[in-house]
């Protein structure tokens, strides 16, 4: 049978789309509208106290702003549908987003690890220790809030940007509750150097989390496998297969922003005709484009089947069978992504391109 690729695009229920598009905008929008409040409470407390730990705190709320606003530009973008110069989409533009934000984060933890470290060895008295407290804690019980709650809508829209503004404003969380921590021991034991231990611990805390974010960014830029998606197409294929559809092997997925993208071989009939096999694809197309959440492309090669295959196929009548079907292959991530690497699954020789966890016994 002669190579058939067909590829549509397409940016799922246009009513969706939009509302998920809006939800993100309507989100961030939110997020850089509190932390500049909470940003300028901060500060306040810092003027009080003269305080590391806060002026830590309050460090770390810049860049929760200046990150959050350039996520708003981002998400802005990443909203527009494809172009002929862009026929993707604007996806891509979040994973910047999200490795710029975590650059940020990093460099917010390095400030904080220098303003403090010296306040260890030559601490210095702190004032208004009550109020700063009071302050830190009401940031940050409004940060967890707000944290979560833009992580679900991150999620749910698939968003990377807004993801990584919430786990930015949830480290914002563990900053300030370190802060209140150490306030309060400083109070209770009149020991004012763990002003500047706390504020390095929780430096510490945030520099992880930052190299966390830079290193999914760079994950989604690199069009690093998306096992969820995968994980759907594969759900998908196996809640609707048919019978004409013998195997399926070199799965790929991957995402541009919210959108998903994925393409594998698809194994048919071989006695079928060129049309068939064009109609068939398209109707597989078409249950993944309605099944799989946020799947904007498909690309599927069929492959036609020969005898090394009858074990594996129940089709009935076949006027090609050579053997009885003795197993039936189950599609997972395993046994759906063989064959993209040609080590990916040790193959000896004589034996059949399957995998033993993808197999499932029957009588013949």
């Amino acid at each position: 049978m002669s190579e058939q690729r067909r590829i549509k695009i397409s940016a799922g229920p246009k009513n969706r789309t939009t509302r998920e598009a809006r939800l993100r905008l309507v989100a961030i929008s939110i997020s850089l509208g509190v932390g500049a409040l909470l940003m300028g409470a901060k500060f306040l407390a810092w003027s009080l106290t003269d305080s590391s730990a806060i002026l830590s705190d309050a460090l770390e709320s810049i860049i929760n702003v200046v990150a959050a606003g350039f996520a708003v530009l981002t998400i802005v973008v990443a909203n527009r549908p494809p172009d002929q110069e862009h026929p993707y989409g604007h996806g891509k533009m979040e994973y910047f987003s999200a490795g710029f934000e975590g650059s940020l984060i990093i460099l917010a933890a390095l400030a904080i690890i220098a303003e403090a470290w010296g306040k260890i060895f030559h601490p210095q008295p702190l004032d208004h220790l009550g109020v700063g407290l009071l302050i830190t804690a009401g940031a940050g019980a409004v940060n967890l809030v707000m944290g979560v709650a833009i992580i679900g809508v991150g999620k749910k829209t698939r968003s990377l940007a807004l993801t990584a503004d919430g786990k930015h404003l949830l480290t914002d969380v563990w900053t300030s509750g370190g802060v209140v921590v150490g306030l309060a021991l400083t109070m209770l034991t009149g020991w004012t150097w763990l002003d500047g231990a706390v504020a390095c611990l929780v430096a510490a805390n945030i520099l992880f989390a930052g190299v966390g974010v830079v290193r999914e960014a760079f994950g989604g830029l690199m069009n690093q496998t998306d096992p969820e998606v995968l994980h759907a197409i594969c759900e998908a294929l196996t809640h609707h297969r048919s019978d004409h559809w013998i195997d399926v092997h070199k799965l790929r997925a991957w995402r541009s922003g919210s959108m998903a993208y994925a393409d594998f071989h698809l194994v048919l009939p071989s006695e079928w005709s060129f049309k068939q096999a064009h109609d068939e694809a398209t109707r597989v197309e078409e249950v993944l484009m309605e099944e799989v959440p946020g799947l904007a492309g498909v690309m599927i090669h069929p492959d036609p089947c020969d005898e090394e295959l009858c074990p594996e196929c129940d089709r009935d009548p076949c006027e090609v069978r050579q053997e009885l079907c003795t197993s039936k292959r189950i599609w997972d991530r395993e046994t759906a992504t063989y064959g993209i690497f040609e080590d990916s699954v040790e193959k000896k020789e004589g034996e059949t391109i399957t995998a033993d966890a993808g197999r499932k016994d029957r009588q013949p």
